[in-house]
C-alpha cells in the first residue's frame, strides 16, 4: 500500500489541440479510495492510465509512494487494473484467471494456490474456480476480475468503470461490494466513472473534472454542499442544482418580481466585481410549496412518482430568460403531488442558495469570500 501523488502531471496526445490532462495536481492518501468523475473526454480514463504507465506523461510527474514511476513501464510500477470488460481468458478456470498473473512471476504453485483460495474466499468465489467464464454471470466476471487484482497483493488498485457492463440492479449491489472490500483490504484504490451517483456513493474523496483540468477534489458531503464552480453544482446531485442566471438588486438575486435575499458578505464581493448579474443555484429539497403571493411561480410541466419521492419539473421566469423555457426540478410532497399544468408557488431557503460569480463561475460563500483555484475559470467554458 501506498500513497499516490500527481505532480502537474500532463498528458497531450501527438498532434492534439489541447492535453487531455492538463497540469493535474493530486495527492491521494495511502488507503484512500479516490474517484475520479466527470463527462465524457473530461480526462478521468487518461488520468488513471497514466498512473498505470499506459499513457505517457507530457509533463510534471507521478509518485507512487516515495517512487518517481513517471517513466517505468507498468509491470515496475506494482499496481493492479481492473478493466469494464473484464479482460479474462474463456479458455481458462476461475482459478487459473486470478493466478495468472503469478504464474508468469515465477511463483511457486502451492504458495500461488493458497492466494487464490484467499481471495476467492474474500469474494464468494470457492465453489466456481473450476469453472470457465462462460458458465459465470456479468457480476461474477467482475468478481473474477476483482480476485485476480487482489492476490497479487499491490500497492493500489486501479479501475476504469468497472461496472460499466452491469445491468442498474446488479451495479447498486456490486459497487457496495467493490467499497466494503476496499475498505477491508485497505489498498489505496483509484476508480473512475462518468456516474456521478456511483461516485458519490462509493469515494472517500471524490475528484471531479472537466477538460482535462482539476475542478475540484472534496469528500461527497462537500461537493454537494459547497461546490467551488457552476460545473461541479450542476454535475453533483441527482437530481442536478438548479441554475438560474438572475439579475442583482440591492436586497438580492431578483426572480421574476419578487427577490431573494441574500447574506450581505455575498452582496459586498458581488458589488465589489460590479457585477450586475449571477447564477443563482439552489438544490431541488432546498423549497417548499407556499400560498399564492408569498413565492416565486412555478409551471408544473411533469411531475415523477418514485414512491417514496417525488419530482416536479418545470419552469419559472426571471427578469434574465423571460421565456422561462429552462426546467427546473423541485421535490414535493409524494403523498400530495402538483397536477401537470398546475402553477405553484415556491419558497427558496436563502440559506440553501448558492450564487455563482457571471464572470468567473466561482461560488460566493456566504462569509462573502470567493471559493475555488484558477482552474474553476474553465468550468463555464
Amino acid at each position: 500500500m501506498a500513497a499516490i501523488t500527481y505532480e502537474h502531471a500532463t498528458v497531450q496526445y501527438p498532434g492534439a489541440e489541447r492535453p487531455s490532462v492538463n497540469a493535474l495536481d493530486l495527492d491521494i492518501a495511502d488507503g484512500e479510495f479516490l474517484v475520479l468523475v466527470g463527462p465524457s473526454g473530461c480526462g478521468k480514463s487518461t488520468s488513471l492510465r497514466a498512473l498505470a504507465g499506459l499513457e505517457a506523461v507530457s509533463e510534471g510527474s507521478i509518485r507512487i509512494g516515495d517512487k518517481d514511476v513517471t517513466h517505468l513501464p507498468p509491470k515496475e510500477r506494482d499496481i493492479a487494473m481492473v478493466f469494464q470488460n473484464y479482460a479474462l481468458y474463456p479458455h481458462m478456470t476461475v482459478a487459473d484467471n486470478m493466478g495468472f498473473a503469478l504464474k508468469i512471476s515465477g511463483m511457486k504453485k502451492d504458495e500461488m494456490r493458497t492466494r487464490v483460495e484467499e481471495a476467492a474466499k474474500i469474494l464468494d468465489l470457492t465453489e466456481y474456480l473450476d469453472r470457465k467464464p462462460k458458465a459465470l454471470s456479468g457480476g461474477q466476471r467482475q468478481r473474477v476480475a476483482m480476485g485476480r487484482a487482489i492476490v497479487r497483493n499491490p500497492q493500489a488498485f486501479l479501475m476504469d468503470e468497472p461496472l460499466s457492463n452491469l445491468d442498474a440492479k446488479l451495479r447498486v449491489q456490486t459497487r457496495t461490494e467493490i467499497a466494503a472490500l476496499q475498505r477491508r483490504l485497505g489498498v489505496t484504490t483509484v476508480y473512475v466513472t462518468h456516474d456521478q451517483v456511483e461516485a458519490m456513493t462509493m469515494g472517500d474523496r471524490v475528484c471531479v473534472l472537466k477538460d482535462g483540468y482539476l475542478m475540484q477534489v472534496d469528500t461527497p458531503r462537500n461537493l454537494y454542499d459547497r461546490p467551488d464552480n457552476v460545473f461541479v453544482a450542476g454535475f453533483i446531485g441527482s437530481p442536478a442544482m438548479n441554475l438560474l442566471d438572475v439579475d442583482l438588486d440591492q436586497d438580492g438575486a431578483r426572480v421574476g418580481d419578487r427577490s431573494l435575499p441574500l447574506p450581505r458578505g455575498t452582496l459586498s464581493v458581488l458589488a465589489g466585481e460590479s457585477a450586475r448579474t449571477a447564477t443563482l443555484g439552489f438544490r431541488p429539497e432546498a423549497v417548499k410549496l407556499v400560498p399564492e403571493g408569498e413565492g416565486f411561480p412555478f409551471e408544473v410541466v411533469v411531475v415523477e412518482e418514485l414512491g417514496s419521492d417525488a419530482y416536479a419539473y418545470g419552469t419559472m421566469h426571471t427578469s434574465r430568460s423571460s421565456a422561462g423555457d429552462k426546467l427546473l426540478t423541485i421535490r414535493v410532497d409524494a403523498r400530495n403531488v402538483p397536477m401537470k399544468g398546475e402553477t405553484v408557488h415556491l419558497r427558496i431557503d436563502p440559506n440553501e442558495a448558492h450564487v455563482f460569480s457571471s464572470e468567473t463561475g466561482r461560488r460566493i460563500s456566504g462569509d462573502g469570500a470567493a471559493v475555488g483555484g484558477g482552474a474553476t475559470r474553465v468550468a463555464q467554458a
